[in-house]
């Protein structure tokens, strides 16, 4: 967006809606979390979103205008028609375009980034504005895996399953992964929007986030749970070459996406990812040790391993032995031993560990126990999310 409205594309469009009318919590778009307004939280996720072109707040309140015009956002008035309980956010993105482009193209992809959702990460803005410019797809969304089962309650105040059926649930791995709408970012091709004027059209995808970034802010409780969430997210322990004498890898679901294809004859397939091996190579050669720690017997993991040109342990049931005794034979202390792991199993060594981390796709539970956890899913270039992390530099796809 230019001063003309004029822009070349792809351009990329974030509007984020903060009307002055909050009635849950008053002045909710400037309250702060942890000392910062929920607005310039949300503005500083989409000025470090590297697809972003152009970030606007749509307002009708002069100090929400002149919060976010501090922050390094542009300003868009809005009617008060607009403004009211009953105005939609696809209302006021409508107005927000017409408003930027008055005279030339719009944008190619519009966004709605919500000052609600405190934690919203610039990696999951780009990640949603991909979807559209480079994965074909016509609207996107941010959620959260969910493995709730839910339920109705009817008239005479009984209840019934709504996403199971109650006489016979089936165990969690047997169940079809449902997604639950995280109402953070959203994403739409923009001349689909127009014509659909709604947030979800054509081909949706689904982007998943950190379950434990996820919360909405509507209750003064919320707040108050944001704020205490903001001490841990917000300062997350501080990672680099200096701390670390040794990197672990798990394989399936770390190094993978976790699918596997099985031909006719029964040999399987696994996809890897380009830039998990610029990461490993960088750490390579940093003198870093490395090790694939993997209990599956496919002979992939070897040929990986040897593709990357470091150790390989796999097909091991008691990976907690095969660790201690790596580490024991390359005079590493655990305590600076770095694990990065997706599931159940990597649990025990992640516990032994002084730097375990989780991948984006990882388990809640593998989550919990992590230190860190990637930005990006595995089998996606979560290793080397995490090689940037400890060479204090982006490394390229």
């Amino acid at each position: 967006m230019t001063g003309s409205g004029i822009v070349t594309k792809p351009a990329v469009l974030a509007v984020i809606p903060a009307r002055g009318g909050s009635k849950g919590v008053p002045n909710k778009n400037v309250t702060p979390v942890a000392g910062v307004p929920l607005v310039v939280r949300a503005i500083s996720a989409c000025l470090a979103a590297k697809r972003v072109t152009d970030v606007v707040v749509s307002t009708d309140d002069d100090h929400i205008a002149e919060v976010a015009a501090a922050a390094g956002a542009k300003i868009v008035r809005r009617p008060d028609e607009l403004a009211n309980d009953t105005a939609t956010s696809e209302s006021a993105l409508l107005h927000a375009l017409d408003s930027c482009y008055p005279n030339g193209p719009e944008a190619e992809v519009v966004m709605l980034v919500q000052c609600t959702s405190p934690f919203l990460t610039s990696a999951e803005i780009d990640t949603a504005a991909s979807a559209i410019l480079d994965g074909g797809f016509d609207s996107a969304f941010t959620a959260v895996e969910s493995h709730g089962f839910l339920w109705r309650i009817d008239e005479s105040g009984s209840a019934y399953g709504v996403n199971h059926d109650q006489r016979g649930r089936p165990r969690r791995q047997d169940r079809p992964k449902e997604y639950l709408e995280t109402g953070a970012a959203y994403a739409m091709r923009t001349e689909g929007f127009r014509t659909a004027k709604h947030r979800f059209f054509g081909t949706i995808k689904a982007i998943p986030t950190d379950p434990a970034r996820v919360l909405e802010i509507d209750e003064p409780t919320d707040l108050a749970r944001a704020n205490l969430l903001a001490q841990l997210i917000d300062n997350p322990p501080q990672i680099n070459r200096s701390l670390v004498d040794a990197a672990i890898f798990d394989f399936d679901g770390t190094m993978t996406d976790d699918r596997v294809w099985i031909a006719a004859d029964g040999t399987e397939q696994v996809a890897t990812h380009r830039g998990d091996g610029m990461g490993v190579a960088a750490l390579r050669r940093s003198g870093l040790p490395m090790l694939i720690l993997s209990s599956e017997v496919n002979n992939v993991v070897t040929a990986r391993a040897k593709k990357l040109q470091i150790d390989c342990i796999h097909g091991v049931e008691d990976k907690t032995e095969s660790l201690k005794q790596w580490c024991e034979r390359n005079s590493v202390d655990l305590s600076r031993v770095l694990y990065v792991g997706n599931d159940l199993n990597d649990l025990p060594c992640m516990r032994l560990v002084g730097w375990p981390i989780a991948v984006a796709s990882a388990h809640d539970s593998v989550k919990a126990a992590a230190v860190l956890t990637t930005t990006t899913p595995g089998g996606y270039g979560a290793v080397r999310e995490v090689a940037s992390w400890l060479l204090g530099k982006e490394l390229g796809k």
